[in-house]
């Protein structure tokens, strides 16, 4: 089992999310920030459909195929698409901590050469399998700060 970097806080995030959906009354949870930008329900199917179509193929298809030409994920163009305001936010979480605990597995079970085969990621260039966790834990932290943003504006004083 390889150790995973930045493994504790990719494995924490779909509690974080789960803990911040459950600070909101129900009533806002598709409610969008006033400058624009995804509403926590919004947050939550864009996490789960980026870990599922995104990240997961990334990782099957980098350890399958040699320097695979790898998709950008085109979060607003999918969230417009697939109406996440509509969604359930439970359908999502379950989702997003499924794949993530996917991910994780599948990563921890790479062996030393695995970490090193790349693939070539549409506006990024040149991935290896051992950028992948810090890119996904890049994204978190991105979501976390936008999550925080959105609970201090929506959450009644």
């Amino acid at each position: 089992m390889a150790m995973v970097p930045f493994e504790d806080e990719l494995r924490e995030m779909p509690d974080m999310v789960v803990q911040a959906a459950r600070t909101l009354p129900g009533s806002v949870v598709a409610d969008r920030p006033l400058d624009g930008g995804f509403a926590m329900i919004e947050h939550v199917w864009h996490l789960a459909d980026l870990e599922t179509d995104a990240y997961e193929v990334r990782i099957r298809r980098i350890l399958e195929e040699d320097e695979p030409q790898l998709p950008s994920f085109d979060g607003e163009a999918v969230a417009a698409k697939r109406k996440y305001r509509a969604l359930r936010l439970r359908d999502g979480i379950k989702k997003f901590a499924e794949a993530r605990a996917r991910n994780l597995a599948a990563l921890g079970a790479l062996d030393g050469a695995a970490w090193d085969r790349v693939g070539i990621q549409e506006g990024v260039g040149r991935v290896t399998l051992r950028d992948v966790p810090r890119l996904m834990h890049e994204h978190d932290l991105s979501h976390r700060e936008e999550i925080a943003a959105l609970l201090q504006e929506l959450m009644p004083r």
